[in-house]
């Protein structure tokens, strides 16, 4: 019992994270089944099971609020479940401690180019409301949805900062969308796993007290996603990428950095992470201060 209760507090805080980010419940719920001793494909496909709840009620949640674009739930869906389907077959008989370190390099320039972008900028205008086309959205689908399943998460950490990086959608309508889409993607990913496995390494009860919590979570995180302001949730989601990413290389075969040099490096992050946010709520601020004293400088109409 004590383990289930765990496992739900997990889901809620994973899923609250995720919904109002766009990323990390299935990083968060993988490394934890991980640490209990769970494989690699049961561990996703027990993550994917529960996010078929989790994501379902998500994207209601951000519809209601507004935050979702169809266009692109169906433009990035589709191919992500297809991509997630074959990651799921792969991962049942494959290995990709390699490509980890490649791909965290890669999401680690978008983190940086993100958080630099929205904290010393704000939200871009220039490319806001432009359609984002399907020769681009496709092929990120695909590649996100399979990593998403053979890495246990990724969905979000590749979509998100892609899609927020065109600056042609809102951050709060990025995330909803990709949220909404990865309903798509654990569907796909859970019969791939399925097929490849069937119930073996899976347990029911894990898989319920996952969605148990996640199900609490995603309306307030839905909600939570409209009122923080987009420059400032902006810089959040590339600290979130930063952070994640550079946990990852720190912990690869590439750097196995020791105890205290991960220690010095997560100091450093974290602090410039903090500044980011703070000078980011500043400019918000003095943004929006300087608007309403623009519009109570207007002439009203007799």
């Amino acid at each position: 019992m004590r383990t289930l209760i765990l496992l739900a507090l997990a889901g809620l805080g994973a899923q609250l994270v995720d919904g109002s980010l766009g990323m990390a419940y299935g990083v968060t719920s993988t490394t934890l089944l991980l640490a209990m001793g769970t494989g690699p494909a049961a561990a996703s496909a027990t993550v994917h099971l529960a996010e078929i709840g989790t994501t379902l009620m998500s994207g209601a949640s951000h519809w209601r609020f507004g935050n979702v674009d169809w266009k692109v739930v169906a433009r990035i869906g589709v191919p992500g479940a297809v991509g997630s389907f074959l990651g799921a077959t792969v991962l049942s008989s494959l290995s990709t401690e390699v490509a980890e370190p490649v791909m965290s390099l890669i999401l680690l320039g978008l983190g940086l180019y993100v958080m630099s972008r929205f904290t010393f900028r704000g939200l871009p205008k220039g490319n806001l409301g432009k359609p984002l086309r399907k020769r681009f959205l496709a092929p990120l689908g695909l590649v996100a949805g399979f990593l998403d399943a053979t890495g246990g998460g990724g969905w979000g950490p590749v979509g998100t900062p892609a899609l927020l990086a065109s600056g042609r959608m809102e951050p709060r309508k990025v995330i909803g969308s990709i949220d909404t889409s990865e309903f798509l993607v654990a569907v796909a990913a859970s019969l791939g796993f399925l097929f490849s496995l069937g119930s073996q390494g899976l347990d029911r009860y894990w898989v319920l007290a996952f969605l148990l919590g996640g199900l609490v979570a995603a309306p307030v995180a839905a909600w939570l996603v409209r009122l923080v302001p987009p420059r400032v949730l902006g810089s959040a989601v590339g600290g979130v990428i930063i952070v994640t990413n550079v946990r990852t290389l720190l912990k690869s075969d590439w750097i196995g950095a020791n105890g205290s040099v991960s220690a010095v490096v997560y100091v450093v992050l974290y602090a410039g992470w903090a500044a980011a946010l703070t000078y980011s709520i500043r400019a918000h601020r003095q943004e929006r201060a300087a608007g309403t004293e623009h519009a109570e400088r207007q002439p009203v109409d007799a």
